[in-house]
């Protein structure tokens, strides 16, 4: 069986979508005529600046994913058994599974663009190497009761969403130990009860579209199971309040036998998304040999790295979306826990679980 997967905010990057725009120039025209700008010139060149902005992240990484999808069945390739996507790209899924057509999911992601967009009081991070339990319990013990667990992306990484004052008094709280702690730069409490009079004005706008049943199964971000036709329309407002259960959907998709993924839009985010969940729910923590394996100790990863890579080592980070990085000295222990790296180009230290060598 195979599941095509949709990346959603967070991999957009400038050139994404390549020759797609002239191989689908009508699609092309028909988006810009709805935006009332180049998508072209906004994946590929980004002028002003805006492909990091919310309202034109969303319609952009929409096209470029749409796009994919399209040439995949343009190059003859059959049709997937299963369709899922990370937040924005469940709207590619449901895309694909035509309960709607192209236009149509490009106003749908254009307006649910504009409320996110500004619903902008709020901050996003991503804590790495602690569970659901021991997030919830140190958020309790903290006074921070709203925060909220937004996006589990992994057994091993989870997103929290809350307000700005209040993901940056969470942070010391997770930078001891195992626990790894990364600042997102998504532009609002995105999936959490924060987003609530977005989620409202969203579901008002829903009610003006039509939708027709699913020809290929859609897994829901919200249920982390199939969507049922009669509740695409409450599922699809209601993700904005409520966690993406990435996690839980590819282990969905797991348990009903053999599965392939690919992933269709630009980079391959989902893709490790899915090695990680894949060797977390496979390999017990003994059996680990990864060199960033969040299992050894800092010393351990910190000798695992530098005998295998040296200064001058070009690397990416699994967490975010930088650019011309370049180790900068041997990797070391910082405060006695942190295993990290310094950066050329970014000037900074990198946690060793947060990165991975390029070949």
């Amino acid at each position: 069986m195979k599941t095509y997967v949709f990346p959603g905010q967070g991999s957009q990057k400038k050139t994404m979508g390549g020759a797609l725009f002239d191989e689908f120039e009508e699609l092309t025209r028909a988006a810009d005529s709805i935006l009332g700008y180049s998508v072209r010139e906004l994946c590929l060149e980004d002028p002003d600046s805006r492909l990091n902005q919310t309202e034109f992240t969303q319609p952009a990484l929409y096209v470029v994913n749409a796009l994919s999808y399209y040439k995949r069945l343009r190059d003859g390739e059959p049709a997937p058994d299963f369709l899922a996507g990370h937040s924005l790209g469940e709207f590619n899924a449901l895309l694909a599974a035509e309960c709607f057509d192209f236009e149509t999911g490009l106003r749908l992601v254009r307006k649910r663009g504009e409320l996110m967009a500004q619903a902008s009081e709020g901050a996003m991070a991503a804590v790495l190497n602690a569970s659901e339990k021991e997030i919830r319990t140190i958020l309790d013990d903290n006074g921070l009761t709203s925060v909220d667990l937004a996006n589990y992306n992994s057994a091993s990484q989870i997103v929290i969403s809350g307000s700005p004052e209040d993901i940056k008094a969470a942070r010391p709280l997770f930078q001891s130990g195992t626990h790894l702690f990364a600042p997102l730069n998504a532009g609002g409490a995105f999936h959490s009860r924060f987003m609530e009079p977005a989620r409202q004005e969203f579901a008002r706008f829903l009610e003006t579209v039509e939708l027709t049943a699913q020809k290929t199964p859609v897994i829901s971000n919200v249920t982390a199971r199939p969507y049922e036709d009669d509740r695409i329309k409450d599922l699809l407002a209601e993700q904005l309040t409520s966690a993406v259960r990435w996690s839980d959907s590819v282990h969905h998709l797991l348990d009903l036998g053999e599965m392939e993924f690919e992933e269709l839009g630009h980079g391959n985010v989902l893709t490790k998304l899915i090695n990680k969940i894949r060797r977390e729910s496979t390999r017990p923590p003994a059996q680990e040999d990864e060199v960033t394996s969040p299992h050894r100790s800092a010393e351990e990863l910190v000798r695992h790295w530098n005998e295998r890579h040296p200064v001058g080592t070009r690397v990416r980070s699994t967490v975010g979306d930088y650019e011309r990085l370049e180790t900068a000295t041997p990797a070391t222990v910082l405060f006695g826990h942190r295993a990290a790296v310094y950066m050329d180009g970014y000037r900074g230290y990198f946690d060793l679980t947060e990165i991975e060598a390029i070949n």
